[in-house]
């Protein structure tokens, strides 16, 4: 293509924090709603590490249509599927560079290299990168892509091929995500060399729109529109800025005052005003969410499952979406959202009955005054747009059946890698499908492999696992929904979780801003995004 000229960029850290940026026609301003906890998506699992990396520097193999769900040719530009299902070959897209920078320029283009990297590296605890930088990759693991993957071979430099040791009926989808981003075999050889690998999520290199620039915590990340990327309809913008401040009040200031032209999670109780406003306009769409508690079953007296009924019992959700929620949340009493196929209305919530709440208590021998620690989340998601009201309702509301919940909260990257290791009694969470199948939920949030991952209610079934693994094994979406259906009904009776609400996606923007999608897995991507004039 025909590089783009960037504008200068006569905007200082000072004058965002003051001056309204509209004028700056090629720069975009999103007001995110977190720090990121490092640029190397393999190793989350939040939407606010995918934002800032696999939504701007990285692509994949393939990838979603914008704004739905459906899969489209990315770094690979077709592939072949055996017979039998279990070789996936990967025909690579000619002439894709990755992005050159003042601390790494290209040798070569992209190719099957590439691709056996960032796969081997995830495959293999023995690779030379991951020993040098040893990492987790929870989701690729609590999706049990590591048992699914038999190997990644490379047939020439345009070609490989993925050979499974079993039918994954979401293979394509999966590699789609962005756990999939695809790095840069040279890069890596690079950073081993400079005893530096730790840097491939501080200082990332992709194929993505935009080319990474600099990070400063708490504060903005700064990106430039990739000039050479391979498909070039999709960048429309000669920087953007990621500017980060926690509090949605704020956020919503510097939106009506054009210091951003795009802001995150906005609270429920905004949307009505930031509607009126005629500098800008509200897209919204249902959500394909879930807030919910995950109760570590770990931790006595969470192990058992009267005590994990009573608190459930004890909840009153719909005073909560009344209040947290407002017009925007629906009461969810299942696992998984009504939009995910192979949902199962027929499951209900138990009656709220404090009273039956108490005998169950006392029925597995739990004192009044009994302290569980309660955890809620400081960010603003779709699905938990005020997690620490809703905590103050839920620690109402079991004080009443003698359970003292104490309430704790921790900066978001640090909430999570808690979590993962299980220093939680209870914690509020949320999730967001990210690949429309529902394994992405039965499997990545419930299932046993995915235990020291997003499993937060550590909780392991042998009886639901095997519904579920059965599940991924068949292509006939029939029998995929009958199975599933059935693991939903388990996980119901067990209660390792308490679903409360399904919400309502709201996106507030600037009036300028042009053919911004709304992303069913609420993600916040830029690509093919514009500003008018």
């Amino acid at each position: 293509m025909t590089p783009k000229l960037f504008k200068p960029l006569l905007l200082t850290t000072a004058l965002l924090a003051c001056a309204p940026l509209a004028q700056a026609a090629s720069t975009l301003v999103y007001c995110s709603e977190a720090s990121p906890a490092g640029f190397d998506p393999s190793q989350y699992t939040s939407g606010t590490d995918f934002d800032a990396s696999a939504e701007t520097v990285f692509n994949r193999l393939t990838q979603f249509k914008r704004g739905g769900t459906e899969v489209e040719p990315g770094l690979a530009t077709r592939w072949d599927v055996s017979s039998d299902g279990l070789n996936y070959t990967f025909h690579l897209r000619p002439g894709v560079k990755f992005h050159t920078t003042d601390y790494f320029k290209p040798g070569r283009d992209f190719n099957a290299d590439d691709v056996l990297f960032t796969f081997n590296r995830l495959l293999d605890a023995n690779q030379p990168f991951r020993k040098a930088y040893p990492s987790e990759s929870p989701y690729f693991t609590d999706m049990d892509m590591n048992k699914t993957i038999k190997s990644v071979e490379k047939v020439d430099d345009q070609t490989v091929t993925f050979k499974l040791n079993n039918i994954d009926a979401a293979f394509v989808q999966n590699l789609a995500m962005s756990f999939a981003s695809i790095q840069s075999a040279e890069y890596a050889d690079q950073l081993l060399k400079q005893g530096k690998a730790e840097e491939i999520n501080q200082k990332p290199i992709g194929t993505g729109p935009f080319v990474f620039k600099r990070y400063q915590k708490d504060t903005q990340i700064r990106y430039d529109a990739n000039t050479s990327y391979w498909k070039p309809e999709d960048v429309k913008l000669d920087h953007l800025i990621f500017s980060i401040n926690s509090d949605a009040a704020v956020r919503l200031q510097k939106l009506k005052a054009g210091e951003c032209q795009v802001s995150g999670y906005p609270r429920p109780q905004d949307i009505e005003l930031m509607q009126k406003d005629p500098n800008l306009k509200v897209l919204s769409q249902p959500g394909f969410n879930l807030g919910f508690l995950a109760y570590n079953v770990t931790h006595p007296p969470l192990d058992q499952l009267k005590v994990r009924q009573a608190l459930d019992m004890a909840i009153d959700k719909p005073a909560i979406i009344k209040a947290v929620y407002q017009s925007a949340g629906q009461l969810a009493e299942n696992a998984i959202p009504p939009g995910q196929w192979s949902y199962d209305p027929s499951v209900k919530d138990a009656p709220y009955d404090p009273t039956k709440a108490k005998q169950l208590l006392k029925e597995a021998g739990i004192a009044p005054g009994t302290q569980i620690n309660l955890w809620a989340m400081t960010v603003q998601r779709a699905s938990n747009p005020n997690a620490r009201m809703s905590a103050q309702m839920i620690q109402a509301d079991w004080s009443k059946i003698g359970i003292k919940a104490n309430i704790v909260s921790y900066e978001w990257g640090e909430y999570i890698k808690r979590a993962k290791a299980g220093e939680h009694d209870v914690m509020i969470y949320g999730w967001t499908g990210d690949n429309g199948d529902p394994d992405n939920w039965l499997g990545v949030l419930y299932s046993c492999a995915a235990v020291k991952g997003s499993n937060y209610a550590k909780w392991c079934d042998p009886a639901y696992d095997k519904l579920v693994q059965q599940a991924k094994l068949t292509t006939n979406r029939d029998e995929r929904i009958k199975l599933y259906q059935q693991a939903q009904h388990i996980l119901k009776a067990q209660v390792p979780i308490t679903p409360i609400a399904n919400s309502k996606v709201f996106q507030p923007m600037r009036k300028e801003v042009q053919d911004f999608k709304l992303s069913p897995f609420g993600l916040t991507p830029f690509y093919g995004v514009s500003l008018s004039q």
